[in-house]
């Protein structure tokens, strides 16, 4: 996938950096596997705004995707690869031997025809998923658990893989692609291949009201409210705000959250930020 730049007809197209689609090969989904996608507006069930900044956005459906490709040992081909509104990535729909559909997160460069397989002993080719013990080393993953069977949590997004460096007796040691170099279970489920869409970056909204039809309501600036709406509010003319922070009075810049006593750091071998 690449992107196109945009003829600057008017303001909201002189900036803009489009996606062009060319690798989606349909724009209708599978019907079985699309299902309602109830809007929160950002809200909790006694209406309270608990996430700000959402709101509107174009009506969309959820596809239901394969994230823990547990079909084990039967060959699927490719026959579709769709744009999906809920995700960067490109989503694919593979038909497998015994008749069944289902989406899968697609890796970059797979194509409409391509024979992809899940299991223990299977080739380490673009879109086949096995175990991280059984992937050689070097090799790029996406679509990664967490914890065996419970299906990929890690890597998802446009244009990322992290890539497998190392084995040990039970963990194989992965790099993330914040930098972050973590141990995870040998028996967890992986995808070979990269992301696809790794140009999704280079997207120019252009204006406001494309981040509107996303659902995306307007960010306002601390320093810019009243000292009764932000702790960074107030004062005469442009003031500075004091030290950044959140609404909620959390130091924002330098300050560490992360819970020391977290049971994962055990299996971070490198943070993504430490210095090497």
């Amino acid at each position: 996938m690449a992107t196109r730049k945009v003829k600057p007809m008017t303001p909201g197209t002189r900036h803009r950096i489009a996606p062009d689609f060319s690798d989606v090969t349909t724009n209708k989904p599978e019907k079985s596997l699309v299902v309602k996608l109830h809007r929160t507006g950002g809200r909790n069930h006694r209406g309270k705004i608990t996430t700000r900044h959402i709101g509107g956005g174009h009506k969309k459906r959820y596809r239901i995707i394969d994230f823990k490709r547990d079909k084990f040992d039967i060959p699927a081909t490719v026959k579709t690869i769709e744009y999906d509104p809920n995700r960067t990535a490109r989503i694919a729909l593979v038909a497998y031997a015994d008749g069944e559909k289902r989406y899968i997160v697609a890796p970059d460069k797979l194509t409409v025809g391509t024979k992809i397989i899940s299991g223990k002993s299977v080739p380490p080719e673009i879109g086949n998923a096995m175990p991280l013990e059984n992937i050689p080393l070097g090799t790029t993953v996406h679509n990664v658990e967490y914890n065996p069977g419970a299906g990929g949590k890690l890597i998802r997004s446009a244009g990322a893989s992290a890539q497998l460096i190392a084995k040990a007796e039970k963990n194989v040691t992965l790099k993330m692609p914040s930098g972050e170099i973590r141990m995870i279970n040998g028996k967890c489920m992986a995808t070979v291949g990269v992301v696809s869409n790794p140009d999704h970056f280079n997207v120019v909204m252009g204006k406001a009201g494309r981040n509107r039809w996303k659902g995306v309501r307007p960010t306002v600036r601390g320093t810019v409210m009243n000292p009764v709406d932000h702790p960074m509010g107030g004062g005469e003319g442009k003031s500075s705000g004091g030290h950044p922070r959140s609404p909620w009075g959390q130091i924002a810049k330098g300050y560490k959250t992360r819970n020391k006593k977290k049971l994962s750091s055990k299996f971070i071998v490198r943070r993504r930020n430490q210095k090497q």
